[in-house]
C-alpha cells in the first residue's frame, strides 16, 4: 500500500511539472491515481507521451492523458503512439482546434485499430516505398499521406495505416503492391483517356467508372508481371489470402487485356460488356480512381512542361557549334528542326533526340521533360519540339520563378511558392512535418572594390593556394603489382623470385602503374549570415570565400555557395551566392561582396535543402561545409536550446545517411560543448580567431576533400 501511495505521489509530481498544473489548473491527482494503477511499463509509456505532447501544446497533453489509461488495453502501445503522433501532426498542419478534434475522435480511432495490431503505418513505409517508386522508370513520383490509395499522376497517396491482414509483412507488401499499381497507371498510359467522358454515357457513370477501373487493374497486372515478376507473384498470393477472386464473367477479359500491346483503348472497348457483368470485386491494394485530381494535375503540368521544353530546346539549339549546323543543301537529307523518337520496348523507356536529322544527346533535364510528356500523350506532340521564340514565355509560365521574396513577407504570411521541410522535435521524438517554410533568395550583388582589395591584401597567400591546388589537380597515384607499367615493382619482384626459388609459380604482376587521379567531388558551402556575424566576422567570411573561389577555379571541383538565416520557422531563407552550374565570375564576386548579416541561425532547413541539392548530383564524394560563428539559434519560437541542437544533429545524420559528408568550420570558442554532439569528433575545426578564417579555409578544404 505504501509503495502505491509513493508511486501516485511521484507520478502526480511529474504531471504537475509537465502540464504546468499550477498555472493551467488541470486536476492531475485523479489522472495520477489512474496511471499508478497500471503496470509500471504502461504508466511510464503514457507519462512519456503526455510529456511529449505537452511540449507541443499543454491542452494536447492533458486531453491525451485523460483518455489514455482506459484506451490502452484495447489499442496497445503501438497504436496508442500512432494516435498521439496523428494528433501532433494535425496540430502542426492545422492548429489546435483540429488537433483536439482528432483527440476527441480517439474512440473511433480505437475501434478501427482493434484488429490492426499488425498494421503498417505511413511513417514506416514512406521512406522505403518512396525510394522504391523513384527507382522505377518514368516520371519521378512522391508519396504523401491521404485518406485512401490513389494518384493524381504526380503523387501517390497512401492512408495513415494499412492493416488488411494480421501479419505486418503482408500489410507492407499490400502497401508496396498499391504503390506499384498506381505507378503502372501512369507508366502504361491509363490517363491517356477521358475517364469521365467515356463513362458519362452510361446510366450509372460512377459504376461504369468502377468497372473500367477493374478492367485497367487486370491489364496493368499483366504489365507488372513483365516488369516486376517477383512483386506480381506477391500480389497474386495476397489476393488468394484475401479471397479476392474475379466475379462471374470477368475471366473472359483476361486473354484480351493480357495480350501484348493492350492499352487503355482496349480496356475502353471492353467496358460495354463489363458494365453488363456483376461489379468488379476490388483488390485490397487497388485504391481509387480520381479523374478530377488527375485532370487538374495534367492541366497544370501540360503548359508548364511545354514551355520548359521549348525554352530548353532553344538553349540547346543555340549551344550547338556552327560546324555542327547543316548547310542548306544538307537539310534536305533529314527533317528540319528537332524531332524525337520515344522508345518503349520491353519495359525500357527512353527517347532519342535529333536536330536537323542529326542525332543529339539530350541533357538529362531535357530527356526527363520529354519522357514526362510522352507518359501523358503516348507521343511527343510536334508543337512541343518547336524552340521558343525570344520573350515568348514569361518566367512565371515556366514555374521556375517564385514570387518576390520580399513581397511574400508583407502582410499576412502565406506559403505559396515556398519549400517545406520537416524538423525533428526531440521532445516528442518525432518529426514536425512540413514545418520549416523555406525560400531561396539571391544575394544582391555589390560591385565595389572589395574583391580587388582582398586579393591584393592576400596576394602571397593566393599564390601559395594556387600552387597547392594545382598540385592537387595534377596529383598522381601508383598502383602496385600490375601486369604492365612504367617501372618495376621491387617488392613484387623480390616475392616472385622467392616463389621461384621455392618451386612455386612466379607471378607476372611485377610493375608499378602510375595514373592521374580524377576528382569527382561536389561541395556545398553553407555560410552563416545570422545577425551575430556583423562586423569583422562578416568581412572575414567574405574574404575566405573569395580566396577559396580563386583556388577552386584551378581545381575543377563542382561547388556551390549559399548563405542561411531566418526568423522563426515561417521565414527560413537560403541566399544564393553561387549555384553548382554557375561559373565563378564577376557576378559571383559581387554577390560575395554583397553578403550581409541578416537574422538568426536556424540551421536544420538549410542542411536538409543543400543535402537534397548534393544528392541530385552524380559525384563520388559529396561534402557539405558550414562556416558559422555559433550554435543553432532562432527567435523565441522554441528553436533556441536543445530543440535547435537536436534538429540540427538529426539533419546532419540524414545527410550522412544520404552519402553527404558534413564538416563545420567555426570561430565559436564554446563550440566544444556542442559540435562533437552534432558532427562527431573528427568533422569540425575550431579557429582561435576571426583573423584566421581567410588563411585557414582553403587549407581545410584541401584536407577534407582529399581524405
Amino acid at each position: 500500500m505504501t509503495e502505491t501511495v509513493v508511486g501516485v505521489d511521484a507520478i502526480v509530481k511529474q504531471l504537475h511539472v509537465c502540464l504546468e498544473a499550477d498555472l493551467s489548473h488541470y486536476r492531475v491527482d485523479r489522472l495520477g491515481a489512474e496511471l499508478a494503477a497500471l503496470t509500471p511499463e504502461d504508466s511510464a509509456f503514457i507519462l512519456l507521451w503526455i510529456k511529449r505532447m505537452a511540449t507541443v501544446h499543454l491542452e494536447l497533453g492533458w486531453q491525451f492523458g485523460r483518455r489514455a489509461p482506459k484506451l490502452l488495453a484495447s489499442m496497445g502501445q503501438r497504436q496508442m503512439a500512432a494516435w498521439a503522433e496523428l494528433a501532433c501532426d494535425t496540430y502542426d498542419r492545422q492548429g489546435l482546434r483540429a488537433a483536439l478534434q482528432a483527440v476527441e475522435k480517439v474512440e473511433n480511432f480505437a475501434s478501427r485499430q482493434l484488429e490492426m495490431t499488425a498494421g503498417v503505418l505511413f511513417a514506416d513505409m514512406a521512406g522505403i516505398l518512396g525510394n522504391f517508386v523513384r527507382g522505377l522508370s518514368g516520371r519521378k513520383l512522391f508519396l504523401e499521406q491521404g485518406e485512401v490509395i490513389h494518384t493524381d499522376s504526380e503523387r501517390i497517396f497512401l492512408p495513415a495505416v494499412i492493416a488488411c491482414l494480421p501479419d505486418y509483412s503482408d500489410n507492407f507488401q499490400i502497401a508496396k503492391a498499391a504503390v506499384a499499381l498506381q505507378w503502372a497507371q501512369i507508366r502504361f498510359g491509363s490517363y491517356r483517356l477521358d475517364w469521365r467522358g467515356v463513362c458519362q454515357s452510361y446510366p450509372d457513370p460512377q459504376r461504369a467508372l468502377q468497372q473500367l477501373h477493374g478492367l485497367e487493374s487486370l491489364r496493368l497486372s499483366a504489365r507488372l508481371a513483365q516488369e516486376l515478376p517477383g512483386l506480381h507473384r506477391e500480389m497474386t498470393r495476397l489476393r488468394q489470402v484475401m479471397g479476392e477472386s474475379l466475379a462471374d464473367g470477368w475471366h473472359e477479359f483476361l486473354p484480351i487485356l493480357h495480350a501484348p500491346g493492350a492499352d487503355i483503348a482496349v480496356s475502353a472497348t471492353c467496358l460495354p460488356r463489363a458494365y453488363a457483368l456483376p461489379d468488379f470485386r476490388p483488390w485490397s491494394f487497388q485504391g481509387e480512381i480520381r479523374p478530377e485530381a488527375v485532370a487538374a494535375a495534367l492541366a497544370a503540368r501540360q503548359e508548364r512542361e511545354k514551355a520548359r521544353l521549348r525554352v530548353k530546346l532553344k538553349a540547346l539549339q543555340e549551344d550547338q557549334p556552327l560546324s555542327a549546323q547543316k548547310k542548306p543543301a544538307e537539310k534536305a537529307l533529314g527533317p528540319p528542326g528537332f524531332s524525337a523518337q520515344p522508345r518503349d520496348e520491353e519495359g525500357h523507356l527512353d527517347v532519342a533526340l535529333s536536330l536537323d536529322g542529326q542525332p543529339l544527346a539530350p541533357p538529362e533535364g531535357v530527356k526527363q521533360l520529354m519522357l514526362s510528356v510522352y507518359l501523358d500523350f503516348g507521343e511527343i506532340p510536334p508543337e512541343y519540339l518547336v524552340p521558343a521564340g525570344d520573350g515568348e514565355y514569361a518566367p512565371e509560365q515556366l514555374g521556375e520563378v517564385a514570387q518576390d521574396p520580399d513581397a511574400v513577407w508583407k502582410g499576412t504570411y502565406h506559403e505559396e511558392g515556398a519549400l517545406l521541410y520537416p524538423e525533428w522535435d526531440s521532445g516528442r521524438q518525432h518529426y514536425r512535418k512540413n514545418w520549416a517554410v523555406m525560400r531561396e533568395r539571391d544575394v544582391e550583388p555589390v560591385f565595389d572594390d572589395f574583391p580587388r582589395a582582398t586579393l591584393e591584401k592576400y596576394a602571397g597567400l593566393v599564390k601559395h593556394l594556387r600552387r597547392s591546388f594545382e598540385a592537387m589537380r595534377d596529383e598522381h597515384r601508383t598502383e602496385k603489382r600490375q601486369g604492365q607499367g612504367d617501372e618495376v615493382d621491387i617488392d613484387a619482384l623480390v616475392e616472385a623470385l622467392a616463389d621461384a626459388r621455392a618451386g612455386r609459380e612466379m607471378s607476372d604482376r611485377l610493375f608499378l602503374h602510375q595514373y592521374r587521379t580524377e576528382r569527382n567531388i561536389a561541395v556545398a558551402i553553407m555560410v552563416d549570415m545570422s545577425g551575430s556575424t556583423r562586423g569583422w566576422i562578416n568581412e572575414a567570411e567574405r574574404e575566405a570565400l573569395l580566396l577559396l573561389c580563386e583556388a577552386l577555379t584551378l581545381l575543377g571541383d563542382r561547388y556551390a555557395i549559399y548563405g542561411f538565416s531566418g526568423v522563426t520557422r515561417k521565414r527560413c531563407e537560403l541566399y544564393r551566392i553561387k549555384r553548382f552550374d554557375e561559373p565563378y565570375s564577376a557576378e559571383v564576386k559581387a554577390r560575395i561582396s554583397g553578403i550581409r548579416a541578416q537574422e538568426y541561425t536556424r540551421m536544420g532547413f538549410a542542411i536538409r535543402h543543400l543535402t537534397t541539392l548534393l544528392k541530385q548530383l552524380e559525384a563520388r564524394t559529396r561534402v557539405l561545409v558550414t562556416l558559422s560563428d555559433g550554435r543553432p539559434d532562432d527567435y523565441f519560437d522554441g528553436y533556441r536550446g536543445p530543440y535547435g541542437i537536436e534538429d540540427t544533429r538529426m539533419a546532419l545524420l540524414e545527410a550522412k545517411q544520404g552519402g553527404v559528408h558534413p564538416f563545420c568550420i567555426t570561430i565559436d570558442r564554446e563550440a566544444r560543448d556542442y559540435l562533437p554532439h552534432l558532427y562527431g569528433t573528427a568533422s569540425y575545426v575550431i579557429l582561435d580567431g576571426v583573423d584566421q578564417l581567410p588563411a585557414k579555409v582553403a587549407d581545410i578544404y584541401r584536407r577534407i576533400t582529399t581524405r
